[in-house]
């Protein structure tokens, strides 16, 4: 049984380093919400062991991202207490240890690779760092058909990693190294890596910007398509995470397409209104699609939305 310790400090980590999914955990039935905090903390604990751990030559990061995979599996004991509470939840949902594998590979990507020459590659690297995070939480909420489900939870979870990548162009580029922006897509505007790494927000970066931006909003379409196939009491929390991080496309146009200068960032005002705007149009319609064509940065077809009023007159920054 997962310990109140593990518990609170699974919680603590989520509130530190997701602020964004943490607002809409806490929207999940207990039942559920209990075991993504504790889905979460190890992703982060893996993610660490690559991100956190710049100082160790490659092989040592390999090494303890295996020796993670071994405990998280349950191939061998754990003294730590996160990866000790997965594993035991991993039991108990029933989670595929496939999809623990697939995740695992995409963090070893991380080690060794730093650049992506299309987005077929980029999409392969994400169906493990975070479409295989959604079929899990598929198999945490107790999906009726996780077979229907599925391609949706992918499609969502893509999207969200897309999100992440074009709100953090400055971060990765300066800590890690790393462009997530497809290669393909930056040769068709123009981009070169040295303007990124300058942090130099040129017309064609602004042009690829609007580009994936569009991309991942296809993404978001077909997720949400899919909340329908999720447990009742578990709707309302996706639908409001996905509201939450397109949330982050409003901002990006609202700067026209600059997140080289400074990142964007949402703050807990607008989540809050937006958690009253998704709400009220949750009460008239159940239907997820609906709310989220009424409530969500993301317009219905390709061509970017209009710029949408922010509560302040402009983005609230923290």
């Amino acid at each position: 049984m997962v310990t109140d310790r593990q518990l609170r400090r699974s919680k603590a980590i989520q509130q530190q380093t997701g602020r964004t999914f943490h607002f809409a955990t806490r929207l999940l039935p207990e039942r559920v919400r209990h075991s993504t905090y504790v889905l979460y903390a190890f992703f982060r604990v893996a993610d660490e062991v690559v991100d956190g751990a710049d100082d160790l030559p490659p092989e040592d990061q390999r090494e303890r991202l295996e020796r993670l995979r071994a405990e998280a599996l349950g191939h061998s004991e754990t003294d730590d207490p996160i990866l000790a509470a997965f594993d035991e939840m991993r039991e108990s949902h029933a989670i595929p240890p496939d999809e623990i594998e697939t995740f695992l590979d995409a963090m070893a990507t991380d080690i060794d690779k730093s650049r992506y020459d299309s987005y077929d590659e980029l999409e392969s690297y994400v169906r493990g760092s975070a479409a295989a995070v959604g079929v899990m939480m598929q198999a945490v909420m107790g999906v009726e058909d996780p077979d229907r489900a599925r391609p949706h939870a992918v499609a969502l979870g893509e999207a969200f990693q897309l999100t992440n990548f074009l709100r953090d162009v400055r971060e990765d580029i300066r800590d890690h190294d790393r462009i997530y922006l497809p290669g393909t897509t930056r040769e068709r505007h123009g981009v070169t890596e040295a303007e990124i790494r300058r942090c130099e927000p040129t017309e064609g970066f602004r042009a690829a910007m609007a580009e994936e931006l569009r991309r991942a909003e296809r993404k978001y379409r077909e997720g949400v398509a899919g909340i329908q196939y999720l447990p009742e009491d578990c709707q309302f929390a996706v639908l409001y995470a996905a509201v939450l991080y397109a949330e982050y496309h409003r901002l990006i146009r609202a700067r026209d397409y600059d997140v080289l200068t400074s990142p964007p960032e949402l703050s807990a005002v607008r989540s809050g209104w937006l958690w009253v705007r998704t709400r009220w149009h949750w009460q008239w319609s159940n239907d997820p699609e609906t709310v989220f064509r009424e409530v969500s940065a993301v317009p219905e077809g390709d061509e970017p939305p209009e710029s949408a009023e922010i509560p302040g007159g402009t983005p609230q920054m923290e």
